[in-house]
């Protein structure tokens, strides 16, 4: 084994024992995890260890361990590493910022075609419910075709029905064209922690979760701040026609700078499939002519199902939707409340959005330290191994702030406290939802490796169909009952919802050990 990995950013050393290590299965050999010990993280702390590859710290264990092949993703430079995650970042930042566009754009939608704000809403809760199942679908294909061809291909047609949204003329057009960028547009949100797994070593994936986190959380909050701004002086087309730019770009950046990233390293160097040309991987010809070494249809279609049926990715995909759910509620309907609690027209509700940005900000900050604080503190605390369920104590220092978020915002608008209140307590919970995105989705990556798309297709699902559901009763709830009781009841499930937590802290590795691996086709 070399002692250098090229053109890694590391240069990694090798840490020589006298004991070999046991890397029986596949999994195991490209993971170096296992459902029974976790990760083992420090080398210098396990005996049972040689030729192993180290960080620059000489001590930190790379996990995955690389190849010395320098087409590995593991072994690019740091450059180009952070150029394609900052790519998925920003692809991934579309979804979320389009359909929450239509949030302040649905009032003068109303007037020019002769309907209910409610009504014209619709268009952005099938906008919504499409952002989620199109991950299903993004993985399996990302799967047989690789992930480049998928992320191409669907960035191509996003940008094509966003200058349908735009164009539209009558409202069953626009949510027509609403409902299928919906559906192509998330890809890479969709399918995000499968280009973090890829290039990143283990010791590195919270903080690159993070970077990419922040800017799906955001994006939702930018859409309705430069929506209400542009609506202010121009007609209602005009953020869409931004959003379209926008998109194009994104497909620009792709087809210029995104790499196929899907590397099998059970496969010698010398049999590595060929993936031609820029142009060729980015449509997918040299993927299509090494499919047989990848997954059959039905393998990547049942991938899917296989890791759902995992109990702890369930369970914590449910947490996810009855915590986050309410981030989509309060963003697609929340211009309608600040108008008669505060008599807000369009450029003070895009003021308003300011308050989430900076939350979403201070929680990136701090997660960039929080989630690598109770890792390494772990790790040193019990002789260099590390379980996924830590990941899960940032949710516990995060969640008090979430409802009483909620809490405190339902109280704001009820009775007319300052409008300031109102804003600061939406920015708690903002900022709680981005500390608990990071930890669940390390948790599940973390917990199942080689199924990083599904995991990430599955937690965008939940997210995105908690919040389908919501924007369907929001209104009504608060208006039937006022927002003191709904956000009151709301902030009561998310504190209701910890329970899951806790249980997956106490019984998640037990129950990953009964559920056993996935053992799919490639990891």
């Amino acid at each position: 084994m070399a002692d250098v990995v090229p053109d890694t950013g590391y240069k990694p050393e090798v840490f020589h024992s006298e004991k070999p290590v046991d890397v029986s299965g596949k999994a195991r050999r490209l993971h170096e995890y296992s459902e029974e010990e976790g990760y083992v993280v420090d080398a210098d702390k396990e005996a049972g260890l040689t030729g192993v590859k180290v960080a620059k710290d000489a001590h930190t264990r790379l996990i995955p361990q690389p190849s010395d092949d320098p087409n590995d993703p593991l072994n690019w430079s740091w450059g180009r590493k952070h150029v394609i995650l900052l790519i998925i970042a920003y692809t991934s930042f579309l979804p979320d910022f389009g359909s929450a566009t239509g949030a302040v754009t649905l009032i003068p939608q109303a007037a020019q075609w002769n309907m209910t704000q409610d009504e014209v809403n619709h268009s952005q809760v099938g906008n919504v419910f499409m952002l989620g199942a199109a991950a299903l679908f993004i993985v399996a294909f990302s799967a047989y075709f690789g992930r480049l061809p998928v992320v191409f291909w669907f960035m191509l047609m996003a940008t094509w029905t966003a200058a349908w949204c735009a164009g539209a003329k009558t409202f069953k057009e626009f949510m027509a064209a609403r409902i299928l960028n919906g559906f192509f547009s998330t890809v890479t949100q969709s399918g995000g922690l499968m280009f973090v797994q890829d290039m990143f070593f283990f010791h590195e994936r919270a903080r690159k979760i993070n970077i990419w986190a922040s800017f799906v959380i955001v994006s939702p909050y930018m859409g309705p701040l430069l929506g209400a701004f542009e609506t202010a002086t121009k007609p209602w087309p005009t953020p869409f026609w931004v959003y379209f730019a926008m998109t194009a770009i994104g497909l620009i950046l792709t087809t210029l700078f995104l790499r196929e990233t899907y590397y099998d390293r059970t496969i010698p160097q010398s049999e590595q499939p060929s993936l031609g040309n820029r142009f060729t991987s980015s449509i997918g010809i040299p993927q299509w002519r090494s499919r047989h070494l990848r997954n059959t249809a039905r393998q990547a279609a049942m991938r899917v199902v296989s890791v759902i049926l995992k109990p702890i990715v369930l369970l914590v995909c449910i947490f996810y939707m009855l915590t986050f759910a309410w981030a989509v509620g309060i963003n697609t309907t929340l211009a309608m409340f600040l108008g008669p609690a505060y008599g807000f027209g369009l450029k003070q509700t895009g003021y308003f959005y300011f308050t989430p940005i900076v939350a979403v900000i201070l929680g990136e900050f701090t997660g960039r330290w929080l989630h690598d604080f109770l890792a390494k503190q772990y790790i040193r605390r019990h002789n260099g191994h590390f379980e996924p369920e830590v990941r899960l104590r940032a949710i516990a220092i995060a969640l008090p702030f979430m409802v009483l978020g909620l809490v405190l915002v339902g109280q704001s608008l009820d009775r007319h406290w300052h409008y300031m209140v109102a804003a600061v307590s939406w920015g708690l919970y903002v900022f709680s939802a981005m500390v608990t995105t990071v930890a669940v989705s390390s948790y599940a990556l973390d917990s199942y490796p080689e199924a990083s798309g599904e995991v990430s297709a599955w937690l965008n699902f939940f997210r995105t169909l908690g919040g389908f559901i919501v924007s369907y009763f929001q209104v009504t709830w608060a208006t039937a009952q006022g927002t003191q009781l709904s956000f009151g009841i709301q902030g009561a499930i998310c504190g209701a919802a910890f329970l899951i937590i806790w249980s997956l802290m106490i019984w998640g590795k037990r129950l990953r050990v009964w559920a056993g691996p996935l053992n799919f086709a490639t990891v």
